[in-house]
């Protein structure tokens, strides 16, 4: 990723919601547009999240620092363990063993549907691919369109103002597509109830259950997306 492109993450990462992508002040505390509690702009995380956007160019949410914190402390509690039954062997004593469990979420089977071809165009003013009246459609990576009259569940990976035009939303279903992100496509907010009108949003995967979003939320969010949240997509 270019050096401008990382700047533009970081600005990116300290102006708008990661949630709706909304413009925000620095010391506003929450979203005025979607009501997400907004990431702290200032002090040591946010150097972390600096540093970390300019040289990798993206970036999984502020919780990544508790996970390396606590994968720290267990690769030190691995290590004591070695010291300790080396010492323990070499003494004839008792060896102790010391061990550190993590839990781990089985994927969530995802509902194998039928490929169809669209029904409509493509939007020629926003880019966005259209609601169909057929079956789920995958196409090429980043344009699964949402299928036709289904309500469901999906995963919002970060949504665009429309005004700004269909590139930036496009680019995001790309590389989330080629990060291996199931069902990945761009949603017009504007067609759906459930959705704030006049935003572009970059969606992974489509549920017929909130339980079935959120098993596969973790994994979305490991993969780059640390803004990704489920939210419900009805007509």
């Amino acid at each position: 990723m270019s050096a401008p492109a990382r700047d533009a993450a970081i600005d990116a990462s300290e102006h708008t919601c990661p949630r709706c992508g909304e413009r925000r002040e620095a010391d506003q505390e929450y979203c005025l547009e979607c009501g997400l509690r907004l990431p702290e702009v200032g002090g040591t995380v946010t150097s972390l999240r600096r540093r970390w956007l300019h040289r990798f160019g993206w970036y999984p949410g502020d919780w990544v620092w508790a996970a390396l914190l606590a994968l720290a402390v267990a690769a030190a509690g691995a290590a004591a363990a070695i010291v300790v039954s080396r010492d323990g062997s070499a003494a004839g004593g008792t060896t102790v063993v010391l061990t550190t469990s993590f839990p781990v979420r089985a994927p969530a089977a995802r509902q194998e549907r039928t490929a169809a071809v669209p029904t409509t165009a493509q939007d020629p003013t926003t880019g966005i691919d259209p609601v169909q009246t057929a079956p789920a459609t995958s196409g090429p990576p980043g344009r699964t369109v949402w299928p036709g009259g289904f309500d469901g569940w999906t995963i919002v990976l970060i949504s665009y103002p429309s005004a700004e035009g269909p590139e930036r939303p496009r680019a995001t279903a790309r590389r989330a597509a080629n990060a291996g992100l199931p069902e990945v496509g761009v949603l017009d907010s504007s067609k759906f109830a459930s959705l704030h009108p006049g935003y572009a949003v970059v969606f992974s995967g489509v549920y017929s259950s909130r339980a079935d979003a959120e098993a596969a939320l973790t994994s979305v969010r490991a993969s780059g997306f640390g803004g990704g949240y489920v939210r419900e997509i009805s007509a």
